[in-house]
């Protein structure tokens, strides 16, 4: 994600740097474990839409379904369709990280299956948070550049509850790729090597949510510095 910012120091280039620097490696982890696992095929399963469909009959979420749908790593579960939605890369596959993907998904349909608290509380704000989320930034700026604090101010309460949204998402994401492990061992559609594999991908994908949280404190940050003070 890009943010314009007004200018650099010291200061703050201890705090962005540091940020970057995680978010660079986080990305690129995801890249490199996902190239290297989507290589190798699981004995023990099917694809990867299959092996989602086999996840949720034994949950008894038959009603779930289950679709392909286009772009890379666009995988999603959609609680309002009820409607796994797999990547065209991810669902005919049956690779370690096809799989993990795929399980990662059906996580957040059993989240929501049972009335995860976390993610009830984002779904309940999420429609807020994406028209406010745009605005925090051009409102801070204009703030800034018209003198107006009151602009100022409502910039930095949006951007107040964006990060916050990606606070109460972390918990979610990491919690569901700590279900999906454990949904493909006790599944034994993982087993041995395969199943350290799965752990590689998902930890890796749950890095890139804590950077780019992290990235986004950081910026808030900067904004509460820069913001001026009332008399």
């Amino acid at each position: 994600m890009f943010y314009p910012f007004l200018y650099f120091d010291q200061f703050y280039l201890l705090l962005i740097l540091p940020a970057l620097l995680i978010s660079v490696i986080a990305q690129n982890a995801v890249n490199r474990t996902y190239k290297k696992y989507a290589k190798i095929s699981v004995n023990s399963a099917g694809s990867a839409a299959s092996t989602a469909r086999s996840i949720l009959k034994s949950h008894g979420l038959d009603n779930i379904s289950i679709e392909r749908i286009g772009g890379r790593l666009t995988d999603h579960y959609d609680p309002r369709a009820k409607t796994l939605r797999l990547s065209q890369v991810v669902h005919d596959s049956n690779s370690i990280a096809a799989l993990g993907v795929a399980a990662h998904e059906v996580a957040h349909a059993l989240q929501h299956g049972e009335g995860y608290i976390p993610l009830r509380i984002r779904d309940s704000v999420a429609p807020l948070v994406n028209i406010v989320s745009t605005l925090a930034v051009p409102l801070f700026l204009f703030g800034m550049v018209l003198s107006m604090l009151n602009l100022v101010y409502i910039g930095i309460a949006a951007f107040t509850l964006a990060v916050a949204f990606q606070l109460v998402t972390l918990p979610i994401e990491v919690n569901a790729s700590h279900r999906a492990l454990k949904l493909l061992e006790s599944g034994n559609f993982v087993t041995g090597q395969e199943a350290a594999g799965s752990k590689q991908v998902l930890r890796a994908a749950a890095f890139t949510y804590v950077a780019s949280t992290l990235m986004s404190i950081v910026v808030f940050l900067r904004f509460l510095l820069l913001a001026p003070r009332r008399n």
